[in-house]
């Protein structure tokens, strides 16, 4: 693959999150940015997916990237998004994994709002509760490495920076027309992944993205949750592999 491929990290983790997947693509040149907040940018400003968007496309021009595949996971998927918005030459092509082109329901947003204040007021403690719907049924049931990992994540999580992006994702708009405006330019390829025990987004959100791209596949990863790159590396590996790396 002669383009790089960037990777976008969940909420509300960091570039580590991609650590075991990286390890199974050798010879693909990633590009791994922490966002605002979780490693990037310090968490200022107001909060907005195109905040995120712009930080990214700062950061790989700086780094010489002109034009690449870009992979989101979950939060990572709507900054994807809105770089297809606010910087539609700087995306080739798209791995969605795990996220949704849809907004927020009224109920969802003000569950963001209140975390938002919780963490702020309580630390990042309150995210514990997180565990059970970031990681699939099979994960907390088999893998307790992976469980252990992601509640140290949890743990470490920046209140400010959980803060600042829950009030962003709380305002993002709807990106489908996003979505079948990239289509109609040409952008390839289009990928989409949700874990098959998925309960955040899960495989009916996968299928309206994978529309508005024109009719792409849905490649659903059995045994895997919210986090699928992690819980399902391989699986998900050979997706990327196959329909990114070498399609």
């Amino acid at each position: 693959m002669s383009l790089p491929l960037v990777l976008l990290h969940a909420f509300p983790l960091t570039p580590a999150v991609f650590d075991d997947l990286a390890e199974r693509l050798p010879g693909t040149t990633l590009v791994r940015p922490a966002l605002r907040g979780f490693g990037g940018p310090d968490p200022t400003g107001e909060p907005s997916m195109d905040t995120y968007a712009d930080d990214v496309a700062a950061g790989l021009a700086a780094a010489g990237v002109e034009r690449a595949i870009v992979g989101g996971l979950s939060l990572g998927g709507y900054v994807t998004m809105a770089l297809l918005r606010r910087h539609p030459d700087l995306v080739a092509g798209v791995v969605l994994a795990d996220t949704k082109a849809s907004e927020d329901t009224d109920e969802a947003r003000a569950n963001r709002l209140r975390v938002a204040d919780a963490v702020e007021r309580h630390g990042s403690r309150a995210l514990r509760p997180m565990l059970d719907t970031l990681l699939g049924e099979t994960t907390r049931r088999d893998r307790p490495d992976v469980v252990a990992r992601v509640t140290a994540w949890l743990d470490a999580a920046p209140p400010d920076g959980v803060a600042w992006a829950q009030r962003a994702m709380a305002a993002r708009p709807p990106s489908f027309d996003t979505l079948r405006e990239a289509a109609a330019r040409g952008l390839a390829p289009g990928t989409v992944i949700v874990g098959a025990e998925d309960t955040l987004t899960g495989v009916d959100e996968a299928g309206a993205m994978a529309a508005a791209l024109g009719g792409v596949t849905v490649h659903v990863v059995d045994g895997a949750g919210h986090l699928s790159p992690l819980e399902r590396p391989d699986a998900v590996a050979e997706i990327v592999r196959e329909t990114v790396v070498s399609p």
